[in-house]
């Protein structure tokens, strides 16, 4: 049977992407689920080159369905079936995938920024690269590009995704890409992942046997418990990759915690007690929980506290520019002062956060300082940010509902 298109607009000039109203695009899946059960008058869906963004198709039966080249940025298509359909060169930028079936999909130059497909089955689903050329009557043929938009979110949310059997195979132009993605547990058996973005993605605990990740990007990357023998990294750029913390650490030869139990000390004295503690490089993992403890003043510039607890910690006037703070939890803590310039804190949660200037003397304060900080995805629900530096900082796809910015310092 032939496949059936959703309705199209006519345009003058060459046209890349075709408008589709709700009432085709119901009427085409119908079809289609009339063509899946074997029925008389069913016909493939087709929606190639269509514009389907913000659609609302939530537990829809899309399987084997044609979506080349289609824009889905922000549909809604949890716990729908999508096996065996083509999304080559798809944009499924901010589509909420979750729960949904993607076996065996062709999802070759798809662009998943900012996707979430959160418990996702992607077994045999092909990602390898790809790239669609259209013509142009103007311009003969052009090759389609997802070039990233203004404030949109550089990361998938994949969380408990499952990935088994995953072709990412070699290819041209458009790489799949899951920078800062959680695919935390994901299971990655058997992968082709040649040169996959994977920059900042969290892939604590997943299983990566035999998976080929030559001249993939981990840059920032967490493979923590992941056993890497027998995945090929050759070529890969790991620069500044996580792995699993030391058991032990130790500041000039005294045991990490002694030397922060030393500057609590320092704190509750006002000085008189203990020392304070100097921690640039550091990484504070195994100390896991530093919930609601007296850190005031702490120096921790390019420290390490990926995932750690701190919430309701005493932070005032410390020194974390540059530290690696992402998927931290801040709650409530107590940051007046605080230097976090470069720091990164992607999913971090800072709700109810304190990050007013802090008063030193009378009629004298410091301010905040998050410059040039990764805020993606960041919480900070009802903090207090009032008169707190944000030039140049990241807030791509944070949530500030309830967050005083009263005089905070940003870009005009």
């Amino acid at each position: 049977m032939p496949p059936v298109s959703a309705k199209a607009t006519a345009k003058t000039g060459p046209v890349l992407l075709h408008p589709a109203d709700y009432a085709s695009v119901r009427e085409t899946v119908e079809l289609h689920q009339r063509f899946l059960r074997g029925l008389p008058g069913g016909r493939l869906a087709n929606f190639s080159h269509m514009d389907l963004s913000n659609f609302a198709l939530e537990g829809v039966d899309l399987s084997r369905a044609e979506l080349t080249g289609a824009r889905l940025t922000g549909a809604f298509l949890a716990d729908s079936r999508l096996d065996q359909a083509n999304f080559y060169g798809a944009d499924l930028r901010d589509a909420d995938l979750r729960r949904a079936s993607l076996n065996h999909a062709d999802l070759r130059g798809a662009c998943l920024r900012g996707a979430n497909l959160s418990g996702a089955d992607l077994a045999d689903c092909d990602m390898r690269e790809g790239l669609i050329a259209v013509q142009d009557a103007v311009h003969g043929f052009r090759i389609l590009r997802h070039d990233q938009r203004s404030g949109e979110l550089d990361y998938a949310v994949m969380s408990g995704a499952n990935l088994t059997g995953a072709h990412n195979k070699d290819g041209t132009m458009v790489a799949t890409d899951f920078t800062d993605a959680v695919l935390a547990g994901a299971r990655l058996t058997r992968s082709k992942m040649m040169r996959t973005l994977l920059d900042g993605a969290d892939m604590t605990g997943a299983d990566v046997f035999q998976t080929d990740l030559a001249g993939a990007s981990l840059r920032r990357a967490v493979l923590t418990g992941v056993d890497m023998d027998g995945a090929s990294f050759e070529d890969a750029d790991m620069t500044g990759m996580l792995r699993a913390p030391p058991p032990l650490v130790y500041i000039d030869d005294e045991p990490l915690h002694e030397v922060v139990n030393a500057h609590e000390q320092w704190c509750d004295s006002e000085g008189l007690k203990g020392a304070p503690a100097r921690l640039k490089g550091a990484d504070l993992r195994p100390l896991k929980n530093l919930a609601r403890r007296r850190l005031t003043a702490l120096n921790a510039v390019d420290a390490i506290l990926f995932g750690m607890s701190l919430e309701g910690a005493q932070l005032q006037g410390c020194d974390l520019s540059g530290a690696d703070l992402r998927s931290v939890n801040l709650k409530g803590a107590d940051l007046r002062g605080a230097k976090l310039v470069g720091a990164d804190l992607t999913r971090a949660d800072l709700t109810g956060a304190d990050l007013r200037p802090l008063s030193i003397s009378s009629g004298r304060f410091i301010r905040a300082d998050l410059c040039r900080a990764r805020l993606r995805h960041t919480v900070l629900s009802n903090a207090r940010l009032d008169h707190c530096r944000l030039l140049e900082a990241d807030l791509d796809g944070a949530r500030l509902d309830g967050a005083v910015l009263t005089g905070s310092e940003q870009e005009v």
